[in-house]
């Protein structure tokens, strides 16, 4: 099926149809904030578990600040 064959059936459907599918299309564009909220959670735990076995080693945000400075100021 071609885009212009979607299109002509897309047209030919009721108006409840259509609002039914506006709606589920727009959704897969834009997730709900639950599913965001829950991969923002599954990053923190993942960023924890990474602290926690020293697979990272934290910076003090001054030394950031203090080293992007030195960086940018040359």
């Amino acid at each position: 099926m071609d885009t212009n064959e979607l299109m002509t059936m897309v047209d030919s459907l009721p108006l409840d149809l259509k609002t039914q599918l506006i709606t589920r299309l727009l959704n897969s564009l834009n997730p709900s904030q639950k599913e965001i909220d829950e991969l923002w959670a599954q990053e923190s735990e993942k960023r924890v578990a990474e602290i926690r076995s020293g697979k990272v080693t934290l910076i003090d945000g001054e030394e950031v600040f203090r080293e992007i400075h030195d960086r940018f100021s040359k």
